[in-house]
């Protein structure tokens, strides 16, 4: 075991405190030793990757039905003539 020198924790202590953090603090301190240009493709990357979740979950539930009462009610306002244009 390495003893700690001038003030700085051993190696057994920073695996323990990395052992105690949890995977997101981890995440979490490795953003924040990244380059800004790594941040700004970090964040593009969240972004593709929020939107390939949302555009799963919809064709889960288009593929169940869940989406079915929301097409019906859509198709009845457009042909009463509510349908609006945006």
């Amino acid at each position: 075991m390495l003893a700690a020198s001038e003030g700085r924790p051993s190696l057994t202590s920073k695996f323990l405190i990395i052992l105690l953090m949890t995977k997101l603090e981890q995440i979490e301190a490795a953003i924040e030793k990244l380059a800004p240009s790594d941040v700004a493709k970090l964040r593009k990357w969240l972004a593709e990757h929020d939107a390939r979740l949302f555009d799963e979950k919809i064709a889960r539930h288009a593929g169940s039905g869940k989406l079915d009462k929301l097409a019906d009610a859509a198709r009845a306002n457009i042909k009463a003539g509510l349908g609006e244009d945006f």
